[in-house]
């Protein structure tokens, strides 16, 4: 095998299991290679987008491998665990259900169960949208730090009238999703779309994925959007467990969490 390949790939699986980002000089000495070379490397597996640069030169990996055709999608461990609970949302709600990832400031759209109602929201598996304009999206960079939070802030890109672009709205609209738990999109992304989701947590805590309903914002009436949220809620706390083997103490408050 060609010994670039090889070279890229181990670069690729040191970053996979490594806990947090790494620098060139620290991969380099990992794998035993000049620091000239592994910059080459990293520089060419970002430009497809196999790694992600990091402000202050450190690299880690980003999710395209997963992303790398249906059959890797359908191998995923928490696509196949979701599925479940995810029919028994749309059951409960009647909305269209979504499981999504974050890569960078999109999320990726990993799973879905279609509506049964001839007007519904429509995705595709494998689609991306912008995370700061979508439930599942503001479910998971709500719990990123504060200073990844200002300075995407700085970034937002308006798709309607109703996606909140202004730094401040954004950065309260932050708090709320933490302070309550799930997030709400309100056409944002799309006209007449709207949606609820929250995040789903590892054994550790960290926010891995989210789940969330949308549909005709239409439907979206307070009253229905209260009982949403807290089905939406109550499943994510329920994948949550199943990820960490058991009930998750940083969910313990979502029972309660979207009452006024």
């Amino acid at each position: 095998m060609n010994n670039t390949l090889l070279k890229g790939l181990a670069v690729i699986e040191l970053l996979a299991r490594s806990q947090g980002a790494m620098g060139v000089t620290d991969i380099a000495r990992a794998l035993g290679l000049p620091k000239s070379n592994a910059h080459r490397l990293l520089q060419a597996l970002a430009g497809q987008r196999y790694v992600i640069r990091h402000e202050g030169g450190s690299y880690s990996i980003s999710i395209k491998l997963w992303e790398l055709g249906s059959a890797a999608l359908s191998g995923f461990d928490l696509r196949r665990h979701a599925e479940g609970v995810m029919d028994a949302l749309m059951d409960a709600t009647g909305e269209s259900v979504h499981l999504s990832v974050l890569d960078q400031k999109e999320v990726v759209y990993v799973h879905k169960v279609e509506s049964l109602n001839p007007v519904r929201a429509y995705s595709q598996i494998g689609g991306r949208a912008a995370a700061h304009c979508v439930a599942t999206g503001k479910a998971m960079i709500a719990f990123r730090t504060q200073q990844w939070l200002a300075a995407m802030s700085q970034e937002l890109t308006a798709y309607t009238p109703h996606t909140i672009v202004d730094p401040a709205a954004f950065t309260a609209e932050m708090a709320q999703i933490r302070k309550r738990g799930y997030a709400v999109n309100r056409c944002e992304w799309r006209e007449a779309v709207s949606g609820v989701a929250a995040p789903i947590r590892d054994g550790m805590g960290h926010v891995i994925a989210a789940i969330g309903v949308s549909g005709p914002d239409a439907r979206f009436k307070p009253r229905r959007l209260r009982e949403f949220s807290e089905r939406v809620l109550l499943a994510a706390r329920e994948l949550s467990e199943g990820l960490s083997g058991g009930p998750h103490h940083g969910l313990s408050h979502v029972a309660s969490a979207w009452r006024p």
